[in-house]
């Protein structure tokens, strides 16, 4: 620390040292939303899959119903 009034007197490394940091610390906030972005798109797509496997059990349930109120044998074959 110096007597003298005005601004701080900074060698190059610390300014060198306090702009990696800088950019270390951006860098980490960014991937950390990166990756919150990444889990809830993943999470997403699980739920939308899990969704439609659920709806096509159901699809193949009624259709077996269906097939049984006609008298037709149960098939595994919707089609």
């Amino acid at each position: 620390m110096s007597d003298r009034p005005g601004p701080d007197h900074l060698s190059k490394s610390e300014i060198g040292k306090d702009a990696v940091q800088s950019t270390v610390e951006a860098a980490a906030t960014t991937v950390g939303e990166v990756a919150k972005i990444i889990t809830r798109a993943v999470q997403e797509v699980a739920g939308a899959v899990g969704g439609f496997a659920s709806e096509v059990y159901e699809i193949r349930d009624a259709s077996r119903k269906a097939a049984g109120e006609q008298g037709q044998p149960e098939s595994d074959d919707l089609g």
